[in-house]
C-alpha cells in the first residue's frame, strides 16, 4: 500500500495574485485539509473559526480554520482549510477532493475526475 501526493495552488480567495504550490498527502478519510500556518498566513489568510478534531490514536486537538482557493489541474475550488501546527501531516482532504471533482483511486492511487451531480 502506497500513498498518493499531489501539488496543488494554494490561493487567497480575497486576492487571487496571492498564491503557493504545496505538496499535500491525499487522504479521503479526514474531511478537512491541512496547509501549515505559515504558508497560511504568508497568503494573507486569517481564521474565522476554531475547531475541535479528534486524530488517529483518538486524542482531540484544537485547531484554528479559514477558507482558501484549491487549484489542481487546472480546476479551483473554495475549500474550509485547518491551520497546521508544524507537527501536523498536510493533507488533501475529502471535502477539498469533492469540492474540486476528484476521488482517490484505491488501486492506481491516483486521483480520477468524478461527475459531480446536482439536484434540480
Amino acid at each position: 500500500m502506497g500513498f498518493t501526493y499531489v501539488e496543488v495552488t494554494v490561493y487567497n480567495p480575497a486576492d487571487l495574485s496571492k498564491w503557493r504550490k504545496v505538496e499535500l498527502l491525499v487522504d479521503s478519510g479526514v474531511l478537512f485539509t491541512a496547509i501549515p500556518r505559515d504558508l497560511l498566513e504568508g497568503l494573507g489568510l486569517r481564521a474565522v473559526a476554531r475547531r475541535k478534531l479528534r486524530v488517529f490514536g483518538g486524542d482531540i486537538i484544537e485547531r484554528e480554520m479559514s477558507g482558501a482557493v484549491v487549484e489542481y489541474e487546472g480546476k479551483r475550488a473554495v475549500v474550509p482549510v485547518i491551520f497546521g501546527d508544524p507537527e501536523d501531516i498536510s493533507v488533501l482532504g475529502a471535502t477539498a477532493l469533492e469540492s474540486l471533482g476528484y476521488q482517490l483511486d484505491p488501486v492506481t492511487k491516483e486521483l480520477k475526475p468524478i461527475e459531480l451531480l446536482m439536484l434540480s
